[in-house]
């Protein structure tokens, strides 16, 4: 049987991130410039995820991995040249991100970009940090035009407080911003099509101002796309996202509850730590807060925490 697959992340620069993730996650960060992303579960032509679990896949790229056993980690019939559909990523938002949109998929073609539908899990936050996402009731695409000229655009934007443990869902087409001070695990489609329509008269790295793709943008909005909701963070299990791409369910384990468990034949999954310490029957696997998993088809597995313990778990990956 395939073992459970840990991979090694791969760290991003951003203007916006900082060194939260050695705090956080108790992660060893490289250099010391700021990180704003860790991509930790990624099959792109130019990033790959390298196998950490220990066996004859230790040291092997993801994609060379679904290459060799697509069948039995990803069930019959699935391509072996296709990449994995899900990326996982870690953001530490130290400021503001810039106000953006990913092409739904009937956009995207037309653009040459890849559709990116995601959902955001709040892992934590500072006091009065929040989410931009969606336009306000009332707002007009004229007027939202208008308030992108005059660099204004603020006012035609849904902003949500959040706290640790809510969670939002981000369809292709939501127009959207992370407030500085929010650690997030993002899961989403395999896509790296970001537009920015704004960014906050701020410079990147390099110090020059960062492209923006304003047309690409309104082509991309949904402008009847108004003040989503999230799932606000509670004590039971809970199903966070539900799409064509994936499903995304809350799940605590611990004393009194039932164990996790994967029977084979019923796809692939993954499996998020967030808080306590959860292992698979062997205790070869232990998954802790920032850890992950990636459960074969094929396989038949079990996990079980000790004390009380919080996972999510995404499945049913779409087309």
């Amino acid at each position: 049987m395939i073992p459970p697959l840990c991979f090694e992340p791969l760290y991003q620069e951003r203007v916006w991130g900082g060194r939260g993730l050695e705090t956080r996650l108790g992660r060893v960060l490289p250099g010391d410039g700021p990180i704003g992303e860790s991509w930790d579960v990624v099959d792109r032509p130019d990033a790959q995820s390298v196998v950490t679990t220990s066996g004859d896949l230790l040291g092997h790229p993801l994609r060379e991995v679904l290459k060799d056993r697509a069948a039995a980690i990803m069930g019959p019939g699935w391509d072996p040249e296709r990449p994995f559909p899900i990326l996982v990523k870690w953001l530490d938002c130290r400021e503001r991100l810039s106000l953006q949109v990913h092409p739904p998929a009937e956009v995207a073609p037309r653009l040459h970009g890849e559709p990116k539908t995601e959902n955001w899990y709040i892992a934590d936050a500072e006091p009065g940090a929040g989410l931009l996402a969606g336009l306000r009731h009332g707002v007009t695409r004229a007027q939202f035009e208008t308030a992108l000229r005059a660099e204004d655009l603020e006012k035609c934007i849904h902003r949500i407080d959040v706290s640790p443990g809510d969670s939002l869902f981000v369809p292709s087409g939501r127009i959207h911003a992370i407030d500085g001070g929010n650690l997030i695990l993002e899961i989403q489609q395999n896509s790296d099509t970001t537009y920015r329509v704004y960014d906050w008269g701020r410079v990147g790295l390099d110090g020059k101002k960062r492209q923006l793709h304003v047309e690409e943008s309104l082509a991309c909005i949904d402008f009847d796309d108004v003040e989503p909701a999230p799932v606000r963070a509670g004590s039971g299990d809970a199903v966070l996202a539900e799409c064509d791409a994936f499903r995304i369910r809350r799940l605590r384990l611990g004393p009194g509850r039932p164990d996790l468990v994967f029977p084979a034949g019923q796809g692939p999954a993954l499996v998020h730590g967030l808080e306590g310490e959860v292992a698979d029957a062997g205790g070869a696997t232990v998954l802790r807060r920032g850890d992950h998993a990636l459960l074969a088809h094929a396989g038949d597995y079990v996990f079980r925490a000790q004390s009380p313990s919080l996972v999510l778990v995404t499945d049913r990956f779409g087309p």
